[in-house]
């Protein structure tokens, strides 16, 4: 039987597949209030379509989630990615109070939690939430392997994360 984490990830996985096909990194992220099991907000890479580097996926699911409860501090929920947050985005989960997230895909180039700062293991860090990394990674990874091989090939549109 598939367990809790699996299934919320599953849908940040067809978040991310959304984002793929319309020319987006393939990034998708739901938010969960953890007491109810109530998907709160979703989010997909946006960058290109916005107009905005800061839509990815995370950015915008912590807005609407913001929006839909009427406050900016989200303690309580839990994020799922399918790609592990970058800085940008840990900053914002940081400071969103967000309790819990899950990440898919480990990412050693742009990472922010488990690779590179590791910003929220970081002294000036002022709230942790709890993180953890690998849940279905493979599935994440692969559809972030499988556009880049197409962008590569000239059969897909979009920029880089």
């Amino acid at each position: 039987m598939e367990g809790h984490d699996e299934r919320f990830m599953r849908m940040a996985l067809a978040c991310a597949q959304a984002a793929a096909d319309v020319g987006e990194t393939p990034v998708g992220c739901v938010i969960v209030d953890e007491t109810t099991g109530e998907v709160v907000a979703e989010g997909r890479n946006g960058p290109i379509g916005a107009y905005d580097p800061t839509a990815h996926a995370e950015i915008v699911a912590l807005r609407a989630a913001a929006q839909k409860l009427g406050n900016y501090r989200l303690t309580g929920l839990t994020l799922y990615v399918t790609l592990e947050p970058c800085a940008m985005c840990a900053g914002a989960i940081s400071h969103a109070r967000i309790g819990r997230v899950v990440w898919g895909a480990d990412d050693p180039k742009g990472g922010a939690v488990a690779h590179g700062p590791r910003f929220f293991d970081q002294p000036t860090c002022h709230w942790c939430p709890q993180a953890e990394g690998g849940v279905l990674a493979a599935e994440g990874g692969d559809m972030l392997r499988a556009f880049f091989r197409a962008r590569r090939k000239g059969t897909a549109t979009g920029a880089a994360r």
